[in-house]
């Protein structure tokens, strides 16, 4: 039979009543002649409750402990839905990410999944059973609960049917896809019908809440197609897929990230500066190195994002301890990128979109590009007029 992986998100299991309504749509779908896999998130914003907890005891959480502490969210969820499917006739059985396969390195906090070994998912398909998976988690080759950052159970969805040859990978939210700009944001957003791996992946590097970027790059590598789908009200969505690049030169989306720290290190040993960032599993974007000569010292300036770090204050603390006068930190700006295809082949879009933000008062500190993003550093408190402005200019006016 067919396998289809299922991911539902925290606010489409946020109480009991929901999680009937998702089990009515698993056993639909294994009704119709599929196997079913479903990957789960903690119910609601319990992630966030247990890490106010974690915080109300100790300002800085030890990891390992915070990643054991945080894994039993997802637990939670994937058992109330196993109750829920078998009382509905659907033999079902819960598994943890380990479990279930899902191999991951030392990192926790942010872990990255190393491998998948679904032995056990394949057996209790065999046995005619739904199987459902906590995401979010896995386990390290040190045989340690880790936990994979934010988004983390969009990865473990995708890896998953990546790694049981799935027939595609459905993605369930209270969102039905992903639009041209955060629709909470921008009432002029539109809907994306359809978009390729590297746009989606490039919007999540960016910051965009839509799928975690390492679970784009699952879907890319195996190519099998992401459908982002709203969990109770049917109809569109937003399918992506692999793609043929395209000759024309376009903008698709602008998205935008507040949670960002600025580093300039100026100093001969930068590798000394990034083994520290490395030690705390911190890695960076958007890195710059200019060499300097004789009279001139070497300078690196680059960007990490916030999203995954506990205890970043503490962070900042010993790395002005350590690199003194060497180092400065920003967390006064945000990013906004235009997310599209083609934007290396010429320089219109760098252009144009420096000139319209100028000519709206916003000075732009840093860009940078590749051949399906642009991303522009400004300060925090011009983050969401300049996306409103690139939006209109971009994509309401077709340009």
């Amino acid at each position: 039979m067919p396998i289809i992986v299922q991911k539902y998100g925290g606010s489409s299991a946020a109480d009991v009543d929901k999680i009937k309504k998702i089990a009515s749509q698993i056993a639909a779908v294994k009704k119709e002649g599929n196997d079913v896999v479903a990957v789960v998130s903690a119910m609601g914003k319990t992630t966030n409750q247990l890490l106010e907890m974690a915080k109300s005891l100790s300002s800085d959480p030890e990891k390992r402990e915070l990643d054991m502490l945080l894994s039993t969210g997802e637990r939670i969820t994937m058992a109330l839905l196993c109750i829920a499917l078998n009382d509905l006739g659907i033999k079902a059985i819960s598994l943890t990410g380990s479990q279930s396969g899902v191999i991951t390195n030392d990192r926790y906090n942010d872990a990255r999944v190393i491998e998948v070994r679904p032995f056990r998912v394949q057996d209790e398909l065999a046995k005619g059973q739904v199987v459902v998976i906590g995401g979010f988690q896995g386990v390290s080759y040190k045989r340690d609960i880790t936990t994979l950052g934010r988004g983390g159970s969009d990865t473990s969805a995708v890896a998953m049917a990546a790694a049981l040859n799935a027939e595609r990978c459905e993605i369930y939210s209270d969102v039905d896809g992903i639009y041209t700009a955060d629709p909470n944001l921008i009432k002029e957003a539109k809907h994306l019908p359809e978009m390729s791996f590297q746009q989606l992946q490039e919007m999540s590097e960016a910051g965009a809440k839509v799928l975690n970027a390492q679970a784009v790059q699952f879907a890319k590598e195996s190519k099998i197609a992401i459908y982002a789908r709203s969990t109770f009200s049917p109809g569109r969505e937003t399918i992506t897929r692999e793609s043929q690049p395209s000759e024309i030169t376009s903008v698709i989306a602008v998205v935008h990230e507040t949670e960002v720290i600025r580093i300039i290190y100026s100093g001969s040993d930068i590798k000394q500066l990034l083994e520290f960032l490395e030690g705390k599993n911190i890695y960076v974007k958007e890195f710059n190195y200019v060499q300097g000569d004789r009279e001139n010292t070497p300078r690196a300036s680059f960007v990490i994002s916030r999203k995954n770090i506990h205890s970043w204050n503490r962070t900042e603390k010993e790395l002005d301890e350590i690199f003194k006068d060497r180092i400065s930190i920003d967390d006064s700006s945000g990013a906004v990128s235009l997310i599209g295809e083609g934007f290396s082949r010429d320089n219109k879009i760098i252009k144009e979109t420096f000139a319209v933000l100028l000519q709206n008062g916003i000075e732009p500190k840093g860009l940078t590009t590749t051949s399906f993003r642009l991303s522009v550093l400004i300060a925090k408190e011009n983050v969401e007029s300049a996306v409103a402005i690139l939006h209109k200019y971009w994509i309401e006016e077709a340009r």
